[in-house]
Formats: C-alpha cells, structure tokens, sequence
C-alpha cells in the first residue's frame, strides 16, 4: 500500500497543486482543512479513495491528533498575507506549525515538511516575516529532520499576485510602485513548488535541510507592473509611492480587513516587506537541489492574464512593450 501523507492546509493556492502532485506520485493523500465539505472536489485529482479531506484545525490538538495518526509523511501550509480574528502570523505560521509538528513526532511520521517563505527572518520588519522564522526554529527543535522550503511569490493561474494586479489594470488609472518598484523578487511557479514537496518527501537527502525556490529570473516590481500592463493590454502609468505615504494607507486597509470581509489590495504589513528583496540567497539549496527545473514566468503568466484584457482572449496581439 502506498504510503500516506497528511497535507494540512491543502485546500488553499499552492495546497491544491500539492495534492495533485502527490496523487500523481503514487502517494495516498489526507487533506486537512477546516471545512471539508468545500474540499470534495480535491476527490478527482487521484484514483477512487486516494485523496480524503478530512477536518482539522490547527487550534485544536484534537484535530491535528486525528489528522496525522497513520501517516508517514506530513506537510505544513497554512499562512496567510493578511490578519483576521484568529488567522493571524503568529497562530497559523508559527504556534501551528509548532503544534503540527509536535503531533507529526508523537504520531511517529518520518518525514515533515514545512512551507514556509524567503524573507522568514525573526529580525524582518515584517511580523509575516517574523512568524515565519518563529515557526521554522520551532519545528526544527521538534522535529530535526523536518524539510523546510522558502518560496519566492509564487504564481499561477490561480496566485494572489498577478491577477490582484491585473484586475487592478483594468479599473485603476495607473499601478502603484511602492519603494519606487525596486524591490526584487524571484517569482516560482506553483507547480514546481509542488514538485519540490513530492521531492522533498522522497529524498532522504533532503532530511533537515533548507530550500529557497525561485523561478530562473529575477525581476524588480516595476518590471513585474510592466509586465502584467503587457499582457493586460492596458496603458497605465506606474505611480512611485514611497513607503511612508503607503503605511498609514495600509495600517487603515488592514485594520478594516480585521472587521470586514474583503481582501485588502496592500496592508502596512506588506509595505514592510517590500522593503527588502525577495530572492533566493547565494549558496542556498533550491529547486535544482531537489531535481525540479524551474518553469519561467514567460511561459504561464501569459495564459491566464488574457482574461483582464479590453476584450478577453479576442484581443488582438500586438507588440510587446518590455
């Protein structure tokens, strides 16, 4: 019987891709999420009874007890980019991933793999960042072994990144560069971030170390703006902002996220992470490490932002401006 694996939080963006990946790797897949019943369509992604999404939440050791028992492997997702009532950095990044390990240990899984960011730093002026690096240094103390992979933005037809800022195109008179868009980032598609989870289980190599994954080409904001205006077929400008105007903006959104159910378009939180590259470090084991070639932005991006053009996938082609 193929071994099981218990992916918690694998509902969300990248988790989807996760369980897929791991169905097509032969694994038997537990998907543990807070609301199941949202989750059956995960179901068709492997062979009958393959994939089950079962419920769990990360406050209720319970929950996370039930989750694990039996499996040989278990992976760590949940995060958010933004605070509301109890989905907050520190309770999800940190004391839950704490928690899932500390269940993974008691359990007796041989391997933990946790999802974690570049940028996870405990002196980041970023509290994202912050809990992040908590959470890293509390499965390591748990659980020696565990795998811990750092992701640059990760796109896909699906990311929060791209179509926020395409959807913006279409409605805004121009897109906003906050710091002056020369922060750098290395984005990663989400499907070789999956891929590097399969390998990351698989490989006993890996056993207790570290992985930054990056795409293989580094980009600054401002070239990302240009290039979603691109694909979008709309001319906008590109508005420098510096940070100190955007943080009160973005201390206001977040505190009304925490009351309203809307996503906010930049928190004060974001902006202090826009204050340092988010690239993959010299030295550090990445994608390659773990035997997965990274998929250029060129390739995808494209697919599913035709959707924010003037008239969709008929738009005519012209000439690209980057």
């Amino acid at each position: 019987m193929a071994d099981l694996v218990t992916v918690i939080g694998g509902s969300g963006f990248v988790g989807r891709y996760v369980v897929r990946a791991l169905a097509r790797a032969g694994y038997r897949v537990r998907v543990a999420v807070r609301r199941p019943h949202l989750a059956g369509d995960l179901r068709v992604h492997g062979d009958v009874g393959q994939i089950e999404p079962v419920k769990c939440s990360v406050h209720r050791p319970a929950d996370l007890e039930n989750a694990i028992q039996g499996a040989d492997a278990v992976v760590y997702l949940p995060g958010v980019l933004y605070e509301r009532g109890h989905q907050n950095f520190d309770e999800l990044s940190h004391q839950g991933a704490e928690a899932a390990a500390q269940a993974a240990k008691n359990a007796g899984a041989k391997r933990f793999v946790l999802v974690s960011a570049i940028g996870a730093d405990t002196k980041s002026p970023s509290r994202y960042g912050q809990a992040k690096a908590k959470g890293e240094e509390a499965v390591r103390a748990i659980f020696k072994s565990a795998v811990i992979l750092r992701p640059s933005i990760v796109f896909g037809p699906e990311d929060d990144f791209f179509n926020r800022f395409g959807k913006m195109a279409t409605q805004a008179p121009a897109l906003p560069l906050i710091n002056g868009g020369k922060t750098k980032f290395q984005p990663v598609y989400v499907g070789d971030v999956a891929e590097a989870v399969v390998r990351a289980i698989s490989t006993e190599a890996a056993a207790g170390k570290t992985y930054e994954l990056g795409g293989p080409q580094t980009y600054s904001f401002k070239a990302l703006m240009e290039i979603v205006l691109q694909e979008t077929q709309r001319d906008r400008w590109l508005l420098p902002l510096p940070s100190f105007i955007v943080l009160p903006i973005g201390f206001c959104l977040a505190l009304m996220a925490r009351m309203i159910p809307f996503s906010p378009p930049i928190t004060h939180d974001q902006v202090q992470m826009l204050k340092r590259d988010n690239v993959t470090g010299r030295g550090a084991n990445g994608l390659k490490d773990l035997g997965v070639t990274p998929t250029a932005l060129e390739v995808i991006v494209p697919q599913y932002l035709v959707r924010f053009r003037p008239q969709g996938q008929y738009s005519p082609s012209r000439i690209s401006r980057v």
